[in-house]
């Protein structure tokens, strides 16, 4: 069994796409963010959109395309419809590992709405739904971990046995808190292979309701390199980076540490959004960031470039979707090479 790294070569990306009964404030500006990203995803790999209804998205796709200048090719996407209470593909998404002898699997854990604090009762049928719809090769498996929660977003892995995670979120309550962290360990390493788990155990970014996700916090860049956001003015941040500084890498050596910047505030009324940088995402040949428009934008692009010499740094305006307590890496789910169907 082995969970590969995000820098691995990929079939596509799942987006699942946002409709007027979805969480979201100022919809048409996440519809033209959707758009964006759709855009940047079809320009390297095959883009697969589940949605409640296809006609629906594809007038918004349409639409937006014009308005943002951002081309999607409506026709080379791979549509799938689902019931769907809300638009996280990174947490309700299946996730993909091999089995014995390279087996392709995509696991289905329980989507729990972050810990019941959000409905998710059609969200967590999602990956199994389209699955049924012919999504995946005929090689792929789809194995059912339930009762086991876990989201896509809380882990982070090297593709050669280790496990990023953090201790807020995989111990918290309403998740598996039937579960000692020894026992949760034990169940990562059993169903992705894992030689060890590293546990955060401090990090947090103010607004953020996933219980502390580590794709908000620190990812891998490669087997010896982990970006994280950093701030002076955060001493729980100052903590979590005083605890990266002690992992060492499989050979027994310290990590390259990346710091990127903590992006200048950004509220909604009074409430401070979670905005990131780590919320990154990896694709064929390049790096999509979530921009804000600040000044810091650059400073995160140019620390990425250094994890990534040899892929384009794409930044991405995507404040619309800090509304909804998330980013770039939340709404996208990537399946490696080889395991969708129509993939380029």
């Amino acid at each position: 069994m082995r969970l590969p790294a995000e820098w691995e070569r990929q079939s596509g990306v799942q987006l699942t796409w946002p409709h007027c009964d979805t969480d979201w404030y100022q919809l048409d500006k996440v519809l033209a963010c959707y758009v964006r990203i759709a855009s940047a995803v079809q320009g390297y790999e095959q883009l697969v959109i589940v949605t409640r209804d296809i006609e629906e998205t594809k007038r918004d796709i349409r639409k937006y395309s014009l308005s943002e200048n951002a081309p999607v090719s409506v026709d080379d996407v791979a549509f799938y419809e689902s019931p769907l209470n809300d638009t996280w593909a990174r947490d309700h998404g299946g996730i993909s590992v091999y089995g014995d002898g390279s087996e392709k699997q995509v696991l289905d854990f329980v989507f729990n709405g972050w810990g019941l604090k959000f409905g998710a009762n059609l969200d967590n049928q999602i990956t199994r739904n389209i699955f049924r719809e012919g999504a995946f090769s005929s090689d792929v498996r789809l194995v059912d971990k339930r009762p086991f929660v876990l989201e896509g977003g809380s882990i982070d892995s090297d593709g050669l046995g280790t496990l990023l995670t953090t201790t807020d979120c995989l111990c918290s309550l309403n998740r598996n808190e039937y579960l000692s962290k020894a026992e949760i360990e034990y169940r990562l390493k059993q169903d992705f292979g894992l030689r060890r788990v590293l546990w955060l155990d401090h990090g947090a970014i103010i607004g953020d309701d996933t219980d502390s996700h580590v794709d908000t916090l620190a990812r891998f860049c490669s087997p010896d390199t982990i970006a994280y956001t950093c701030s002076e003015d955060s001493e729980d941040l100052k903590s979590m980076e005083e605890q990266l500084s002690t992992f060492r890498t499989l050979k027994g050596e310290p990590y390259n540490l990346l710091p990127l910047p903590l992006p200048d505030p950004l509220y909604l009324g009074d409430y401070r959004l979670p905005a990131t940088y780590a919320n990154f995402l990896i694709v064929n040949g390049a790096v999509l960031v979530p921009g804000t428009g600040g000044p810091k934008d650059e400073i995160a692009r140019t620390q990425l470039q250094k994890a990534f010499p040899d892929r384009i740094i794409e930044l991405l305006d995507c404040k619309a979707l800090l509304s909804g307590h998330g980013s770039l890496h939340c709404v996208t789910m990537q399946y490696p090479e080889g395991w969708l169907n129509n993939a380029k």
